[in-house]
C-alpha cells in the first residue's frame, strides 16, 4: 500500500510466494491490500516450495490470513496466468539496469531467476531486502531473523550473485520505527484503509501483548519500503560483506556482516563488500512519513 500511494515510482509488478502463510492466501492479500489502495498492478504467483526443493510450512503471528483474521481479504481480481519467476526476468530484460526490486519476504524468486537466467538477473539495478536481524537480535531465533530463516539458502544465492544489495534489517524497526497504540488509533480513525491496516495487525498485536510487549509493534517492511522510496529517510549506512550460514544448527540463517574499515582478528580481512547496510533510519518521523504517503495528509 505504501508503494501503490507513492506516484513517483512505477509499479511494474507484485510477485508473492509461500512465507507467513501458503501461497493462495498470499495471492488473495496482495489483491485485496492493491485493489484497496486503488492500485491496478498485476500479481504474479511465485515459489510454493523452499530453493531446495523442500516444502514450506508457513508460519504467521499476523492470524492464519496472514491479515489479523479479521475478515478483510474479499479480492475482486486474480493473479496473472504468468509465474513469478518468468515476470521478474521479462521486466528485466525489457528495462535492463532500470528495475529495483524490493524484497519483502523470503529470497526464493529472487533466487529462482537468478538460476534461470543470470545474465539478465546482473541487470537488476538494486534489490532492497527487508531481511536479516541487521546488527542486532533475531526473531526466528536468537540470531536469525525469519525471511532469511524461511529460506536461507536462497538468501546466500541472492548475496553471493553480484548485484547490488541494500539491506534493512530487525535493528532499524525498533524504538521509535514502531506503531505505538496511539498510531494504530489514529489509523483507525483516518477511513477504510486506516482500518484496513489497523485491523490487520490485531493478531500481532496480541501476539507482542503476550510475550509482555504490549505498547507498540514492528512494522519492518514500511520501514524497509521507505528506505527505498526516500533516500533522506537513510540517515547512515555500511559496506559490509554479509555471510549467511546455511548448515544445521543454532546459527541457521543467521547473517554476519563483516564491516569494511574495521579489521578483524583472525579473519582475512580481505572480503568481496557485497552488501549496503542501513545502520540509521530517520526512526523519529517514520510514522509521520508513513502516513503522510499513505493517506496524502500531514500529521499535526
Amino acid at each position: 500500500m505504501l508503494a501503490a500511494k507513492s506516484p513517483e515510482i512505477d509499479i511494474l509488478g507484485v510477485t508473492v510466494l509461500v512465507g507467513n502463510v501458503n501461497l493462495e492466501q498470499a495471492t488473495r492479500n496482495a489483491l485485496a491490500a492493491l485493489e484497496l489502495a486503488g492500485c491496478d498492478a498485476p500479481v504474479y504467483k511465485g515459489a510454493s516450495q523452499r530453493y531446495g526443493g523442500e516444502a514450506i510450512e508457513a508460519f504467521s503471528v499476523f492470524g492464519s490470513d496472514g491479515m489479523g483474521d479479521s475478515d478483510l481479504i474479499h479480492p475482486d481480481g486474480q493473479a496473472q496466468t504468468q509465474d513469478a519467476i518468468d515476470f521478474i526476468l521479462e521486466a528485466i530484460r525489457q528495462n535492463p539496469d532500470e528495475v529495483e526490486i524490493i524484497a519483502l519476504g523470503p529470497a526464493t524468486n529472487l533466487a529462482l531467476a537468478m538460476d534461470r537466467e543470470p545474465e539478465t538477473m546482473k541487470h537488476v539495478k538494486r534489490i532492497w531486502s527487508m531481511g536479516t536481524a541487521g546488527l542486532g537480535p533475531g526473531n526466528a531465533s536468537p540470531v536469525a531473523e525469519f525471511n532469511v530463516y524461511a529460506d536461507a539458502p536462497a538468501y546466500k544465492r541472492m548475496l553471493d550473485f553480484g548485484v547490488p544489495v541494500t539491506i534493512v534489517g530487525l535493528d532499524m524497526c525498533s524504538n521509535r520505527a514502531q506503531w505505538t497504540n496511539e498510531q494504530f488509533t489514529m489509523l483507525r480513525s483516518s477511513g477504510i484503509i486506516g482500518r484496513f491496516i489497523a485491523d490487520s495487525f490485531s493478531k500481532i498485536r496480541k501476539f507482542y501483548a503476550d510475550n509482555g510487549s504490549s505498547g507498540s509493534v514492528m512494522n519492518c517492511d514500511s520501514v524497509a519500503m521507505l528506505a527505498a522510496l526516500e533516500p533522506d529517510f537513510v540517515r547512515k549506512t555500511a559496506a559490509c560483506h554479509g555471510s549467511c550460514l546455511t548448515d544445521p544448527g543454532e546459527a541457521y540463517a543467521q547473517v554476519i556482516f563483516y564491516q569494511q574499515g574495521f579489521t578483524y582478528d583472525v579473519a582475512s580481512n580481505d572480503f568481496d563488500y557485497n552488501v549496503t547496510l542501513v545502520t540509521e533510519v530517520d526512526s523519529s518521523r517514520y510514522f509521520s512519513r508513513y502516513f503522510s504517503r499513505v493517506f496524502q495528509s500531514q500529521i499535526g
